[in-house]
């Protein structure tokens, strides 16, 4: 690798704001590659990072590069990498912001590692913007279906047999939920789904049976009848609300498992700023997650329900990450067996324009996934 020049978006310090700098080239180490970016897909993880991060990440030590979703070309090989070459376009998951993994692993830069096994070559028929949408998303909604302490589901497979068991999305439409329903269904499963009813037709063309109105204050009762007599392998929730209407839902199925996979917290840390009156608006959302969460875990266990949440980073480190971006991800990119979803909108170019694309994101996008061009 003939480059001598980085350049990153860092996190000065805890809680500190968004600074372009140069960083270290970085070099891979064995099992790892260095990819040069050409596209940075944003999401809710990192911007917490910036405001709460000492909070859901207190290991992270500053200044600090993070961001997950990346994809682009291959530029160097650490040994023992054997499934890429120089030139190769790839996605993965940078692992910069989990426990015991270094900056050199953070998106938010122009050069950056990657573990093999946490990545996937892309056909050239899929733009490297669109594919960078996958990594997180698929890592949570893998980590959700297949992990064997959440729902514990049957591994995707070129040729499923079918299982005759629904799952139940509750936010089919987020980068997420979009996941989990083509997961779902490689591996044999049947799926029902919420999300607004512009995204149904969406939905069902990523392999939702059936979607349901998620603003429809009946929408849990009619989940329920859509799941009527069949067998359930348990539900991944996503959003606000989710958790509780999952948990109904499943209580009311009259056979199979009642897990609900946790995808999001019970409440938004979307208002708390790094700065002035943090904890004005900090202390009110611990106390309603402490007393949310004590309240969903009464729900369940009244209803017969269990429920964990889940780490979108966890596939790192089990044999989850190899079984999506090695041993599944590469054929059914290529055969178009599965899609990049949600789809993507390029909200600017650089470096520079992360800050922005993360605001936006904070103020709501609906089955959108937005991506800055490198």
């Amino acid at each position: 690798m003939n480059v001598t020049h980085n350049s990153a978006l860092w996190i000065t310090r805890k809680r500190g704001p968004f600074a372009v700098d140069s960083a270290p080239m970085p070099e891979p180490r064995t099992g790892e590659i260095v990819v040069q970016t050409r596209a940075i897909a944003v999401n809710p993880f990192e911007r917490l990072i910036q405001t709460v991060g000492d909070l859901i990440t207190p290991w992270i030590r500053y200044p600090a590069i993070v961001g997950t979703d990346v994809a682009g070309e291959v530029v160097a090989l650490g040994s023992g990498v054997t499934r890429f070459a120089i030139g190769d376009r790839v996605i993965g998951f940078a692992a910069g912001a989990e426990k015991g993994h270094r900056s050199a692993e953070g998106a938010f830069q122009s050069y950056v590692v990657l573990l093999e096994h946490m990545t996937s070559p892309v056909p050239a028929s899929i733009p490297l913007e669109a594919a960078s949408a996958l990594p997180l998303a698929i890592c949570t909604a893998a980590a959700g279906l297949f992990e064997s302490d959440k729902l514990a589901m049957s591994p995707p497979s070129e040729t499923p047999a079918r299982k005759n068991e629904t799952l139940l999305v509750w936010g089919g439409s987020t980068s997420v939920g979009c996941n989990a329903i083509q997961l779902a269904v490689a591996a044999g499963y049947d799926v029902v789904a919420t999300a607004s009813p512009a995204n149904h037709a969406y939905l069902k063309k990523l392999g939702a049976r059936a979607v349901i109105d998620r603003c429809d204050p009946y929408a849990t009762a009619s989940v329920i009848g859509a799941m009527r007599g069949r067998r359930t392998c348990g539900a991944i929730a996503i959003g606000s609300g989710s958790a509780r209407a999952c948990i109904d839902a499943l209580a009311a199925a009259s056979d199979g498992r009642r897990f609900v996979a946790l995808a999001t917290p019970p409440v938004s840390f979307d208002d708390v700023p790094a700065g002035a009156g943090r904890w004005r608006k900090l202390v009110p959302v611990l106390a309603r997650i402490v007393l949310d969460n004590l309240g969903l875990m009464l729900r369940a266990r009244q209803r017969g329900v269990r429920t964990k949440f889940i780490w979108g980073g966890s596939p790192v480190g089990n044999d989850i990450g190899p079984m999506i971006f090695e041993h599944y991800l590469p054929a059914a990119l290529a055969t178009g067996r599965y899609i990049p979803a949600p789809d993507v909108e390029v909200a600017g170019d650089g470096l520079t324009a992360i800050p922005g694309a993360l605001e936006r994101q904070r103020r709501g996008v609906s089955c959108l996934k937005l991506v800055v061009r490198i």
